[in-house]
């Protein structure tokens, strides 16, 4: 048969159309779930919310399946030769050229391909190691964002009429109120209003942004040569009416409201490149594998990312080593000096006392990436077969690789195949920084700490294993958790009081006097391994004491059994129009 043999054309053609219908239904049920967040959110669904985001995660493998399921039974997918592959992504680019979501039709179909050929397929004659079809102006409808000027209505009248304009199905408890503290907030932040200039415009993304409890409203004004990005976010109040919280105009605080140990965002959109555009301007420093990933687009974030590295590895020369801190006795992690990123792999075995094994630490990883992060957890990207240059691997690495997961690597000639691997943003671990921070950064660490858990125990999260070594400090100085092996539910945890010793030396035995359940947690032991260190001691004590008592654990155990979601403020409390208006009554 010849490449143009019609009947190989035939079954091409066939391939692709079915490729390109697996993404449609894909991308067609993403936006559906997407709208749902906006009507979870007039309800005051919070609960819904949660499940329609934990739905969307998952979504992508089962439609990727469903897809491979068909190609094998229609077309006996693994007989196909190499040209028919290789025709069918031809005909599968001519299919993107109109297409407005071209980028993730491109992931979609290396993710199908790559479930039924070797990997020796993985190159671009056969899948799209990079991108083909442009993402620059494609048109939406409605557009991606829409243009206000208030030169021609107000300021005021203008900022009323972009929060109107997204036609929440619920009534404001008084949104003239609110749109005056905006406008208040703008000047104290600017230090008064600029001249307006002739070009003087507001830009706000059509489509709201959903996550947790909160709506939030994205946009920059253009003045000049000036560029001013903020995010307002849109809350329920205790009567359940709306109200805008705060304004946000500091690009580096919404770089964190964008940060990866957030859960993503819901967002309906026709043309997602055009949101990550956006999102760029206002974020330069963010690179497009997150704000996809935040999005909720997360096949789309591995993509970028693995491009960037790949792109990273061909204009760098250092080696890949062991990552800075205590080795941990369930994963291996490594890091490339030059890159921010740790790369974790999962031990083939467990040094005692560990309990668990790989497919437990797996579904950890996966709850938390569908669970409500709350700014306190790190989001890890999942990749398997995963090639990496040996000569860029350290000797010292190597060594731990082929001691310690010699059943997770491959080593191919000048290739090493690691088969499965997390990758996050790399942070430094809260105990070396805790050595070399200055007293005043070390108390805001230890207070931050403190915060962390109380933050992961509100959203029923108990971490475990909360020795400093599990926690990293990132650039904005914020503390994050991110050793996932021994975390629970707090609704299966039970927290207990130590019982008092029948007789005084029964205290100094080895072995306790009373029984411990597996599940069983005594607070009152976290200060004997976490407060040895006298003036750690005394910051966590004067902040946190409620943490070595059970009664604290108890209560936000009841909470979340209730039913109870608490709020969580991505932002300073400060910020918070509540503390203004406040001030007002008082100064009234």
């Amino acid at each position: 048969m010849n490449p143009l043999d019609p009947k190989r054309s035939s079954v091409a053609h066939s391939i692709a159309n079915a490729l390109i219908d697996g993404f449609n239904r894909h991308y067609t049920i993403f936006r559906e779930v997407c709208r749902g967040a906006k009507t979870c959110f007039e309800a005051g669904d919070w609960h819904g919310s949660q499940k329609v985001n934990r739905d969307r995660i998952t979504s992508y493998t089962e439609r990727v399946h469903e897809t491979v399921e068909r190609l094998h039974a229609e077309f006996n997918a693994q007989a196909v030769d190499d040209e028919t592959w290789a025709q069918a992504k031809l005909f599968f680019i001519g299919m993107l050229v109109d297409h407005k979501q071209p980028e993730l039709a491109e992931t979609f179909f290396n993710s199908v391909f790559c479930k039924i050929l070797h990997r020796n397929y993985f190159h671009n004659d056969f899948i799209f190691v990079r991108p083909t079809i442009s993402t620059e102006y494609i048109q939406s409808v409605p557009p991606t964002y829409t243009s206000y000027y208030p030169k021609e209505r107000g300021m005021r009248s203008t900022i009323k009429k972009i929060v109107e304009d997204f036609g929440w199905n619920r009534p404001f408890a008084d949104l003239d109120r609110d749109v005056d503290y905006v406008m208040q907030a703008v000047e104290k932040q600017l230090n008064g209003w600029p001249e307006a200039e002739v070009n003087l415009q507001i830009q706000v993304l059509y489509s709201a942004f959903y996550r947790n409890k909160a709506a939030y409203i994205i946009g920059r004004a253009i003045n000049g040569n000036q560029e001013y990005p903020f995010a307002i976010p849109v809350l329920h109040d205790a009567n359940g009416k709306l109200y805008l919280d705060c304004i946000i105009l500091d690009s580096w605080r919404i770089s964190v409201l964008f940060s990866l140990s957030r859960a993503y965002f819901m967002v309906d959109m026709e043309v997602p490149s055009g949101y990550v555009q956006f999102l760029r301007n206002m974020m330069p420093n963010k690179p497009r594998s997150e704000l996809y990933t935040m999005l909720g687009l997360v096949k789309q974030g591995k993509t970028s990312f693995y491009r960037d590295l790949m792109t990273h590895l061909r204009h760098s020369d250092d080696n890949f080593i062991i990552a800075p801190g205590i080795k941990g006795m369930v994963m291996l992690v490594f890091t490339l000096p030059s890159y921010p990123f740790v790369f974790k792999i999962i031990k083939d075995r467990f040094a005692p006392p560990k309990e668990i094994d790989r497919a437990t630490v797996k579904y950890k990883y996966q709850l938390v990436r569908q669970h409500d992060r709350v700014g306190r957890m790190a989001d890890t990207l999942e990749f398997s077969d995963v090639a990496f240059p040996a000569d860029r691997i350290d000797p010292e690495l190597l060594a731990e690789l082929r001691e310690h997961a010699a059943s997770v690597i491959e080593e191919e000639g000048d290739t090493l195949i690691i088969k499965h691997v997390y990758i996050e943003r790399r942070m430094i671990p809260l105990n070396l920084y805790l050595m070399a921070s200055t007293p005043e950064q070390r108390e805001e660490a230890v207070i931050d700490y403190g915060n962390a858990i109380k933050d992961l125990a509100t959203a029923n999260i108990f971490p475990g294993d909360m020795l400093y070594k599990n926690f990293g400090v990132t650039r904005y100085g914020r503390v994050i958790f991110y050793d996932y092996d021994e975390i629970e539910y707090m609704t299966d945890c039970n927290f207990r009081e130590i019982p008092e010793a029948p007789h005084p030396e029964m205290e100094m035995a080895s072995e306790p006097w009373f029984s411990v359940a597996r599940n069983d947690v005594f607070p009152e032991e976290f200060g004997r391994f976490l407060l040895g260190n006298a003036e750690v001691r005394q910051v966590f004590l004067k902040h946190h004491r409620d943490l070595l008592s059970a009664k604290f654990w108890q209560g936000k155990k009841q909470r979340i059994i209730d039913g109870l979601l608490d709020d969580f403020y991505p932002y300073p409390t400060e910020l918070r129009f509540c503390e203004q208006f406040k001030h007002d009554q008082e100064s009234a």
